[in-house]
């Protein structure tokens, strides 16, 4: 990809996680500590950032650990059944993050060597980790990087929308990041 592509590509994918931190960080204790929907969609949108990223997929080696749930333990906030070890701090969460924003601007940026028309994930490594939906099997390193920053923006707004439900606040709108 031309370096103008990567550029305008890393400057909306990074707006992108720039919001999800600001969300997290904008989240009143009271709430990060007892909503568990909003810090269980923290956790899943980070882990899937990280995982996404990877690349070969046998790279990933996510820093805040989770267990895969059968269905029947998962509790009722769970997002999916990719669950946190623990109940992760928000410094725990945002250095995870900040760690995440440097993979995705290493991955895309301009001395990047990836061919972006290449194969995301190999067969042997779908179900490595348990967390390859079957949608994105087939997924170019580029499809891949779309499908992230489209992930992460949606649960974006779904954090935003709790934070208006439960604490009338909302993190603002990044149109670029530098």
């Amino acid at each position: 990809m031309e370096d103008k592509y990567r550029a305008v590509l890393w400057k909306n994918f990074a707006a992108s996680i720039d919001m999800l931190k600001d969300v997290i960080e904008l989240c009143p204790d009271a709430l990060w500590e007892k909503k568990d929907k909003f810090f269980y969609m923290a956790y899943h949108t980070v882990i899937f950032l990280d995982y996404y990223l990877s690349y070969p997929v046998t790279a990933f080696e996510p820093k805040l650990p989770f267990t895969i749930v059968p269905d029947s333990e998962l509790p009722p906030a769970a997002v999916d059944d990719v669950m946190p070890n623990r109940h992760y701090s928000r410094e725990e969460m945002m250095a995870y993050i900040d760690w995440a924003r440097k993979k995705c601007e290493t991955f895309i940026g301009p001395h990047a060597s990836q061919d972006l028309m290449a194969p995301w994930i190999k067969k042997a490594e779908i179900g490595l980790h348990g967390l390859c939906p079957s949608v994105v099997e087939r997924y170019t390193l580029l499809e891949m990087l779309f499908y992230n920053f489209r992930h992460v923006q949606h649960h974006v707004a779904q954090l935003n929308y709790i934070l208006r439900s439960e604490a009338d606040l909302a993190a603002d709108w990044l149109s670029q990041a530098e």
